[in-house]
């Protein structure tokens, strides 16, 4: 198992980019298999998830070449439906695999179910209400297989919750599905809309995108594409949380401001954080929007009217998004004040805060979703793990805000959706290694 061994307490300065969006990637390489023709992304993160998930399409028979930050891929070969189960099972993402397949061959099968974050219970019956919906079958024979004999077809479906990885295998089924679809209820996140303008330039004609209703024209079929993915807004509030509990001032480069406005609020008007943007040209010659968290903060928690105990929750997008949750509770131990973080979609996702607590955090879980947080408290170094790619990351930042040295344990879990962080972090003047 593979460690970080942090010194905390030291000055960090400089410039830092985020990477493609992880979330955007894993369905958008599964988009791939909607067409014979070639599919091209670029700025596609080189993390575990998605060299995992390149490894399921290549055993589908999806010819995969990858240069740097572009992949680019073709399924002309692709003749199964059943992805290979112990890869399947490794990452979540790996569930949108089901719209394109069954859209294209009108079966999909597994012998495992999807693996991710142990955050708690992950429903897929969303999936499964919009398959059935598009005139898919479950079998029932032991084995988790989808069968829709007729073909897909359209229809109009109110989601019953907002589920990002069902909306966007609902809009990848419904590209290929006869007829006109509507998708209400559907989530908006950034990753969602990136999968939709893909879809557009493969050829299908979706109305609604970034809003809770898509409509989604279905075609005979669809071409090959091209898209550049959108930054990692989660990435890009990892990267506030550091700058915001650390001394010294960080740039934070090639940010999209628009995927940022509740982020910001939050950690600005709830926590206190300083931070502004600023322009400056890109390598191209062109303008790209630059975040400055800004040196020697002074975070203190805003009570609400009335000296309020104020709330940090999530909730679908343009709320605040359930992956900053872990990076909140952390910048939250180092602001003066009392401030409650409600976590309502996962159960399990605050059971690190007792990692917090042993560092020196004054944390009080109210309850699987609830915490209390009275700040600031010094961190002290220790031993810890990580349990998931967010707590993980946040354990990260705990460690550099902390006095003395922490090792952090399973950090595979966190080079799943952070590419090369320790490298990252050493450039901005982290005492951070790796050791097996």
């Amino acid at each position: 198992m593979t460690s970080f061994v942090i010194e905390g307490g030291h000055r960090l300065d400089g410039s830092i980019r985020p990477i493609g969006n992880k979330n955007a990637a894993l369905p958008l390489l599964a988009a791939a298999l909607l067409t014979d023709e070639p599919v091209t992304l670029h700025n596609v993160p080189d993390i575990g998830d998605v060299r995992t998930m390149l490894k399921i399409l290549a055993g589908l028979g999806v010819d995969v070449a990858r240069d740097g930050l572009s992949v680019r891929l073709c399924a002309a070969g692709v003749k199964s439906a059943q992805p290979d189960a112990d890869l399947f099972a490794q990452i979540r993402g790996s569930l949108t695999l089901m719209g394109p397949l069954l859209a294209r061959h009108g079966h999909f099968r597994v012998d495992s179910a999807a693996g991710g974050d142990d955050i708690g219970r992950r429903r897929i019956d969303t999936h499964l209400q919009v398959f059935e919906a598009l005139g898919t079958e479950l079998v029932h024979n032991g084995r988790f297989e989808l069968r829709a004999p007729s073909g897909l077809h359209s229809h109009d479906v109110l989601m019953d919750e907002t589920s990002v990885t069902a909306t966007e295998n609902a809009v990848m089924a419904a590209s290929l599905a006869h007829g006109t679809t509507i998708l209400r209820n559907a989530a908006s996140e950034p990753h969602v809309q990136d999968v939709c303008n893909l879809l557009v330039k493969m050829g299908c004609h979706i109305e609604g995108i970034g809003s809770n209703t898509l409509t989604v024209h279905g075609q005979r079929s669809l071409k090959g594409g091209e898209l550049t993915i959108s930054p990692d807004f989660v990435e890009v509030g990892s990267y506030i949380g550091l700058g915001a509990i650390t001394p010294g001032e960080l740039r934070i480069q090639g940010v999209m401001p628009e995927h940022l406005r509740m982020v910001e609020m939050v950690f600005a008007d709830r926590l206190g954080v300083a931070m502004h943007l600023e322009e400056e040209l890109d390598a191209s010659g062109r303008p790209a929007s630059v975040l400055v968290v800004e040196a020697e903060q002074n975070l203190c928690v805003r009570s609400d009217f009335g000296g309020a105990v104020p709330k940090i929750d999530d909730a679908p997008w343009p709320a605040f998004p359930p992956d900053l949750m872990s990076i909140a509770v952390v910048t939250a131990t180092q602001a003066q004040g009392t401030v409650i973080i409600h976590e309502k979609m996962y159960e399990s996702r605050l059971y690190f805060v007792d990692k917090l607590i042993s560092m020196g955090a004054q944390i009080i879980q109210c309850d699987p979703h609830r915490v209390v947080i009275v700040g600031p408290r010094q961190l002290h170094g220790m031993p810890v793990s990580s349990p998931d790619i967010r707590a993980g990351m946040a354990l990260v930042l705990a460690a550099l805000a902390a006095e003395g040295v922490t090792t952090i344990g399973n950090v595979e879990q966190i080079d799943r959706g952070y590419q090369d962080i320790d490298a990252k972090l050493r450039l901005l003047g982290a005492q951070i290694e790796r050791t097996a």
